[in-house]
This record gives C-alpha cells, sequence and structure tokens, in this order.
C-alpha cells in the first residue's frame, strides 16, 4: 500500500462528520457497525436488503419490536433463539399459542423474558393471518403499501431521522388492524431493515452478499 492510498483511505475529518468509520478490512461503515463482528455481519449482508415475503417481515416486525428500549446487538445475539422458541417466527403456529406456551417462553432463559412484548408477538402472529385474504392482501404488501415515493440516502447519521410521516402512518394503521409494538420509531427501524427506505449513508461500503 503506497502513502497515498493510505492517506485517501484512512479515516478523515469528512467519515467522521458524516458518522462512518473506515475499518481495517477496507469497507466503510456507520459508527454502529464499525466495531462488533456480528453488526459488522448483519450491516453487510442483511441491513436494506429488501425483504418482501411475509414471513420475513413478519420476523423483523417481531424482531424490531423485542429490541425496543435495547440495543440491537442483543436481540443479534438471542435472535436464533428467539427462532427456537417461536417456531422459525411462523405465524400460523405461533397464533396457535395459549397460556401454556407463553409461560414456557417466561421460563426460557435463552431469550428476552419481557412479557408484554412475547405477548406482542402471538398477538402479533393472530392479526398477520388476519390479514391474509382481507383488502390489505398480507402482512408484507401492507407494510411495503408504507414506501415513501421519494427519499434521498443520508448525507450524514445525523441526517436520519428516527420516524417520517410514513412510518406514523404505518404505526397508526398497524394499530388499528390489532398489531402490538409497533410505534412509528419501531416500524421505521423496519422500514430500513428490511429496504422500504435507503438509509445507508452516502459513501459508505455498498450491501455485501453472502458467499
Amino acid at each position: 500500500m503506497t502513502k497515498t492510498h493510505q492517506i485517501t483511505t484512512a479515516q478523515t475529518p469528512e467519515l467522521t462528520a458524516a458518522g462512518l468509520v473506515y475499518c481495517e478490512d477496507g469497507l466503510i461503515r456507520p459508527t454502529w457497525a464499525a466495531t462488533d463482528s456480528l453488526l459488522k455481519d448483519y450491516y453487510d449482508h442483511e441491513w436494506g436488503k429488501p425483504v418482501t415475503d411475509e414471513h420475513g417481515v413478519f420476523e423483523r416486525l417481531c424482531l424490531e419490536g423485542m429490541q425496543a428500549g435495547l440495543s440491537w446487538k442483543t436481540i443479534l445475539n438471542k435472535r436464533e433463539a428467539f427462532r427456537d422458541a417461536f417456531c422459525h417466527f411462523d405465524p400460523e403456529k405461533i397464533a396457535a399459542f395459549g397460556e401454556a406456551e407463553l409461560n414456557a417462553l417466561m421460563d426460557n432463559r435463552e431469550i428476552l423474558r419481557n412479557r408484554r412484548k412475547l405477548t406482542a408477538i402471538i398477538t402479533n402472529a393472530r392479526a398477520t393471518l388476519a390479514l391474509r385474504g382481507s383488502e390489505h392482501k398480507n402482512l408484507n404488501t401492507h407494510i411495503w403499501s408504507f414506501a415513501p415515493t421519494n427519499h434521498t440516502p443520508p448525507a450524514s447519521a445525523a441526517a436520519i431521522p428516527t420516524a417520517t410521516a410514513e412510518s406514523h402512518a404505518m404505526a397508526t394503521s398497524l394499530k388499528r388492524l390489532g398489531f402490538t409494538f409497533v410505534g412509528p420509531i419501531t416500524c421505521y427501524a423496519l422500514m430500513q431493515a428490511i429496504g422500504i427506505v435507503n438509509d445507508r449513508i452516502i459513501g459508505a461500503s455498498p450491501l455485501q452478499h453472502p458467499h
């Protein structure tokens, strides 16, 4: 590596101001995904990649709801345990959960044992089934119907909103349809995660694809 190349690829004031970090592997990531290997992998291969199937959207909606008030790393660390506990996020199976299954979840030390959040997943599974065949067609098409007409990738982390008019509208609609733990901030995080909006900061490395 030449001295010139070192200067052009090292951390710069511009990257710092944008909330970006030049990482040791040569990729440029936002601060939140720059150091931890789990978060790096999630950012590189998943975050912002379009998810358009019901199962995928339902899982992400559940996980975003579980994340409320916590770090995303905490959720990723327990993701496989959540999948095991919730039948790999099959809404039909979860919708059949009763008090016995809920109590078993509360005894499961591998997941987050917040009764309100766990109950919300069961409630949301039932609401997901109710959407099938309705005027909204299904969960995934309904969620994607809130995609903004115009969305410009942010120039910095500071320019990324926590909620938008669209995420407020989504939250209002989902609550009306019987979903819980779906506030506008959670809905916007979902929109970012499943590619409804592109909030990868300008200058960050592009989305990678697993080999």
